[in-house]
């Protein structure tokens, strides 16, 4: 669908784990060393949450940076502008497959740390690795119906996997917050499409501690086919070229998955470059493509256009055409704790730490 009116990101913060630890610690752990797993998957190494870490404190750290991005970027020293206060924000969905409770909202503690108002709309998602985008598209869509002045739409996660399996080099842990509003405009959100079929690539049942997936399934028909063709339909509907798109951003389960995707869809290595955090800090599920996306904010100049393609298993994408304004750049020089900054800041653990804080339960 391609968006007539205004509407896009005034305000986005990251929030990621203090701590990693290396593909190669996992490799001699599980007793593979010189494995070539790490390799192959492009991860060197993945964030780690602490004991004391879930879904909700990642998410508000997220939220905290968004806001006081918005705050300090001179929105509120106009109060006749709409959006001009925090209470302004009436929307919040959050988009996880780890939120720690499995009826009791994450949202409410989120909103509560916030600061936020009362009068909020505010909901969990769960559409596996999706899940963040959906949240983005849900925002999107209170903003442009009238229904808030400001929504909030966090993807986070500290992924699980079973001690052992090929996920434990990858399921890692971050949150990414997008303010989305219809002034001060960051970034605009020109178009957006969804798929959604029932390909049943990974799972968890009730009551299990951790995920089950179907190996090499999980790339064709899940993967490819999914993001192959939420990103055609959209290139489509907007009648672009991968060449006239500036930045692609496509779902990391992986570093080898969307650098595939990428080159079958006939976009570059410079298009994809810096959406590849995943190298660094692991698949973060709901977080990963938003926290890409955030990856290619803190580096895109003005007046350039990012392609965005999520995936979440079950299966589905969303697709989204962004297009940067002046105000980004502007805004951006003012920052502090960019997530280059936070990768660079992470601190490796031994695997023995790794099991003490609780990872794979």
């Amino acid at each position: 669908m391609i968006i007539t009116k205004p509407v896009g990101i005034t305000s986005y913060g990251v929030a990621l784990p203090k701590q990693m630890i290396l593909a190669a610690e996992i490799e001699t752990a599980q007793g593979k060393p010189n494995s070539g797993i790490p390799q192959s998957l492009g991860v060197q190494q993945k964030t780690v949450a602490a004991i004391d870490e879930d879904t909700v404190t990642l998410s508000t750290a997220a939220g905290q940076q968004a806001v006081q991005r918005l705050l300090s970027s001179g929105i509120m020293s106009s109060p006749q502008k709409r959006g001009s206060s925090v209470d302004t924000i009436q929307t919040l969905f959050i988009g996880s497959e780890s939120h720690p409770y499995a009826v009791k909202p994450t949202g409410t503690v989120v909103k509560a740390a916030l600061g936020f108002g009362n009068t909020m709309a505010l909901a969990d998602l769960q559409f596996a690795c999706k899940a963040g985008t959906q949240s983005l598209q849900i925002a999107a869509s209170y903003v442009l119906s009238g229904l808030a002045v400001n929504a909030m739409a966090i993807g986070a996660d500290t992924a699980q996997s079973r001690p052992g399996d090929v996920l434990e080099f990858t399921a890692g842990a971050g949150a990414a917050a997008f303010i989305m509003g219809q002034t001060d405009l960051l970034v605009k959100l020109s178009a957006t499409t969804s798929i959604a079929t029932d390909t049943p690539d990974f799972w968890r049942r009730p009551a299990e501690s951790y995920p089950q997936h179907a190996g090499r399934f999980s790339g064709e028909p899940a993967y490819f086919w999914h993001v192959g063709t939420a990103t055609r339909q959209l290139l489509d509907e907007v009648k672009l070229l991968p060449s006239e798109i500036d930045y692609c951003v496509f779902h990391t389960p992986n570093a080898k998955f969307p650098v595939a995707v990428s080159k079958q869809l006939g976009f570059t290595p410079t298009q994809l470059q810096h959406s590849l955090v995943v190298k660094q800090i692991g698949n973060t599920y709901a977080a990963a493509s938003l926290l890409a996306l955030a990856s290619v904010l803190d580096h895109a100049k003005a007046n350039q256009k990012i392609l965005v393609t999520s995936y979440g298993s079950g299966s589905g994408s969303d697709s989204f055409l962004f297009e940067t304004t002046p105000l980004l750049v502007k805004k951006r020089k003012t920052w502090t704790h960019l997530l280059e900054e936070q990768i660079a800041q992470l601190k490796p653990i031994s695997y023995q730490e790794y099991c003490q804080c609780g990872n794979g339960r």
